[in-house]
């Protein structure tokens, strides 16, 4: 996804600086833009998009702040990648792989046997009982997690980074998942016996497009318990809503929930969901099922070991 999929709208009461900062993000979010991926100079994208380079600086300042993208050769902002993983030439299998290790190991003096023994060792010791979520927001963990409890019959537990920095404890028996761009951070701080699996988020196409084919104005509401849930969707949405449409957000559980006469559309998060009774409720299911399979796949993998 280039970007060209990128769109602002100037009449929005959402600032022109978070609409592009959220869709950036989102963009990574959801695995389209993946690592190292580059963005456009500040000046290619002021113009395209008919905004002030001043404005599209200042956005780019701010997710340098937040880690999302580093500078990568001099001026050239990039996606934050985790440390490459060089791939020799001819590797193209999971045999090739097999093949190169056992060559590897035989060249270091090491037998086929102990080789055999030291893996199933590694796996046993690293045999997990719970997934462990990580990541900095309070109200993204408790939705990523209880998205995961949904579907996969295991236990769930969270933490942000700082928790896991300060009581290494908490990754003992878990696997640890984290959105795709806090990989890099998670990597840093987990157990090396057990790489942190990326979590990639599901595109908002489908919901856009409800809000781009309304034929009347209309209000559209976003739910959730989630303080930065609702500040992604309206960066988000903001260029289909534009000044045709309303947006009220509602913050759960202090603000009263959209009734179904002052509301057209109600965006929500899973949590969310099943408190609202509305004909018009759009849920947002975070995880992509793809995520959701490798993560049941890792522990399904590792528990053949117990």
């Amino acid at each position: 996804m280039g970007t060209s999929e990128i769109r602002i709208d100037t009449s929005s009461d959402v600032p022109i600086r978070q609409q592009l900062i959220e869709q950036i993000v989102f963009h990574i979010a959801t695995g389209a833009w993946t690592a190292d991926h580059p963005l456009p100079s500040v000046r290619e994208l002021a113009r395209r998009l008919k905004i002030h380079h001043n404005t599209v600086s200042s956005a780019y300042k701010g997710l340098v702040k937040m880690e999302w993208v580093s500078r990568h050769r001099g001026s050239r902002l990039v996606v934050i990648s985790r440390d490459r993983l060089i791939v020799p030439r001819g590797v193209k299998s999971l045999d090739d792989i097999i093949n190169m290790t056992i060559r590897v190991a035989q060249a270091m003096g090491y037998t086929l046997q102990e080789l055999r023994e030291r893996v199933r060792d590694r796996l046993k010791i690293a045999s997990p009982d719970h997934i462990l979520v990580i990541d900095r927001d309070k109200g993204l963990r408790e939705i990523l997690c209880d998205e995961i409890r949904s579907a996969l019959p295991y236990p769930v537990q969270a933490c942000s980074p700082e928790d896991l920095v300060s009581n290494p404890e908490l990754s003992i028996g878990a696997i640890a998942v984290a959105p795709v761009y806090g990989l890099a951070t998670a990597d840093k701080i987990f157990p090396k016996d057990r790489p942190v699996i990326g979590v990639t988020f599901n595109k908002a196409d489908d919901h856009i497009r409800r809000i781009r084919e309304l034929k009347q104005p209309s209000t559209i509401a976003v739910v959730s318990g989630s303080p930065r849930f609702l500040e992604v969707a309206r960066g988000i949405i903001a260029p289909a809503i534009g000044k045709r449409h309303q947006l009220q957000e509602v913050l759960l559980p202090g603000d009263s929930p959209p009734s179904a006469r002052a509301t057209d559309l109600v965006f929500c998060d899973s949590i969310a969901k099943r408190t609202l009774r509305h004909p018009g409720l759009v849920h947002y299911q975070i995880v992509a099922p793809k995520s959701l399979e490798e993560i049941a796949g890792a522990m399904k993998a590792y528990q053949i070991f117990v």
